[in-house]
């Protein structure tokens, strides 16, 4: 059951506006790279369900989260369908993404008053996922879609509030031009957690990736 309710977590989505996407087969290394963002000042974080058992290893996050890090506010990511949501809400699920829209997702995760983060590839896939009640919709792929398509998005319905994933850097220029464009928040991954970084175990580097980052999107927050 989620610790946070659904004002609690996009309120901390906008004010960071930044979500680290991760996903480990390793559920001590998904653990020390939880701890690693905490410790660089992250207080949201998406694990993606990309691999087997994944939903077993978010259930031991989970219970790591609660204990070690209490303010981490923990979610899923690349969810496509309604059962899988459910199963990972049970799991402790604070909110719930996916690189589509699917109104039987927006279902149960409203039922619950988890945050469902669809991805939307045009403004009538925003508009529809706003009448599902959806308060944020995911531009995705942001590297193909590109930032005119968020301008695109804010000009007829300026009330949207969106979070971009992919073509996500950590790096002044590339947040600046998304923040400027019209985002509220950002999704960042591979570019976050480098492969070498993660192999060698230097979590301090992360730690210090993620206050890097962190204090950019900050200052670029409207």
């Amino acid at each position: 059951m989620a610790r946070f309710n659904k004002i609690q977590v996009l309120e901390t989505m906008f004010s960071a506006g930044i979500i680290p996407v991760f996903y480990h087969s390793d559920v001590n290394v998904a653990k020390k790279v939880v701890r690693a963002c905490y410790d660089g000042g992250i207080r949201v974080f998406e694990f993606t369900n990309r691999g087997e058992f994944a939903h077993e290893i978010f259930g031991e996050l989970s219970k790591f989260v609660t204990k070690e890090c209490k303010e981490m506010i923990l979610g899923v990511g690349s969810v496509i369908d309604a059962p899988t949501a459910a199963a990972y809400m049970q799991l402790g699920a604070n909110f719930i993404v996916s690189p589509l829209l699917n109104p039987d997702i927006a279902k149960v995760a409203n039922r619950r008053l988890v945050p469902y983060v669809p991805g939307c590839g045009s403004v009538s896939e925003a508009g529809f996922a706003q009448e599902l009640g959806c308060d944020l919709c995911k531009i995705f792929p942001g590297d193909v879609l590109g930032a005119n398509f968020v301008k695109a998005i804010k000009a007829p319905m300026p009330w949207t509030m969106l979070m971009v994933t992919g073509g996500v850097k950590p790096e002044e220029a590339n947040l600046k031009m998304w923040f400027d464009a019209g985002v509220n928040c950002v999704g960042m991954g591979s570019n976050l957690f480098p492969k070498e970084i993660i192999a060698a175990g230097e979590w301090e580097k992360i730690a210090e990736l993620c206050k890097y980052t962190l204090d950019i999107t900050k200052k670029l927050i409207k």
